[in-house]
This record gives C-alpha cells, structure tokens and sequence, in this order.
C-alpha cells in the first residue's frame, strides 16, 4: 500500500497537484491541514483518488481535527499537530496515538519534515509543501506498507 502524506500547503494549489498528479498510483493521499480550499480543488480533479483532510490552524472549514484511518491492518492517526503541542515534543502525539490504537501517527504544523519510530509508533512529518523552516526544502512523505506489514517512510523534497 503507497500512501502520500502532504500538509501545509498554505494555498500552494500547482505544488499540491503536482504531488497529487505524480502519485495518481497511491492508494491514500492524506493531507494534514493548512490547505483547505486547494485540497478540495485537487480533490475535485481526481475523483478516482482516495483523499483524507484534517483540518489545521489556518483551516475555518467544518473538516475533523482528527482522523483515524485504516490501511493495510494499521490504524493511521492524522492530526494537525497544534493541538498536541508538536513543537515541544511528541509524547502528547505519541500518547493520542497509543489511545486509539494507532501504530502510525502522522502531523504537520511545523514546517519541518521528521520521521522516527518512537515508543512503539512510527511519526511521520511530512514537512511543508509551502513555505518550509530551517533549511528544508518543500517536502511532502511517502509511506509504504507491503504485504509482510513491514513499513517505511520516505520523505520527498519538491523541485
């Protein structure tokens, strides 16, 4: 199973398609909020593609704050990241996670891609399609999950 992880793409509409139109092979496209409305225009565009929104700080739409998906026998736990306070730590993500049986926790909000197995849970930031930090370039993840359940997670820097 190929799944794209993309957040923060801060209405950066050619970027996002372009991940989305290079990837038309994915089973899941998760975006992780801060891009409401070009989420809903590429989603538009790919009727065939299976999308999954959660809603961010900058987002005032009616999406989830958090959304748990199930790919391959993994329960996926998808969040924004500022409500758990993801720029001082993962341990409220982490522990958010483990409640609801998630071996996967994937979130943005930083702008800087990151990706560890912590305590028993793979975290995946897929960085910032717009406007990234530090010294990153725009970026967006790539999980692959085979079919011994093995995992990994990739992260793609957009030229």
């Amino acid at each position: 199973m190929k799944i794209i992880v993309v957040a923060d793409t801060h209405k950066d509409y050619r970027k996002y398609r372009g991940i989305v139109e290079k990837n038309t092979d994915a089973d899941l496209i998760i975006h992780l909020g801060d891009g409401e409305h070009e989420f809903n225009d590429v989603k538009a565009e790919f009727p065939q593609l299976n999308f999954i929104f959660v809603q961010g700080n900058c987002d005032f739409g009616n999406s989830k704050l958090l959304e748990v998906v199930e790919a391959s026998g993994f329960n996926i736990l998808c969040v924004h990241g500022h409500e758990y306070n993801v720029q001082g730590g993962l341990d409220a993500l982490v522990s958010e996670a483990k409640a609801h049986n998630c071996k996967i926790a994937l979130y943005g909000h930083t702008h800087m891609y990151r990706t560890e197995f912590t305590d028993g849970v793979y975290v995946m930031n897929p960085g910032a399609v717009d406007s990234p930090r530090g010294k990153n370039k725009p970026s967006y993840g790539v999980i692959n999950i085979n079919a011994d359940g093995k995992v990994t997670m990739n992260i793609i820097a957009i030229k």
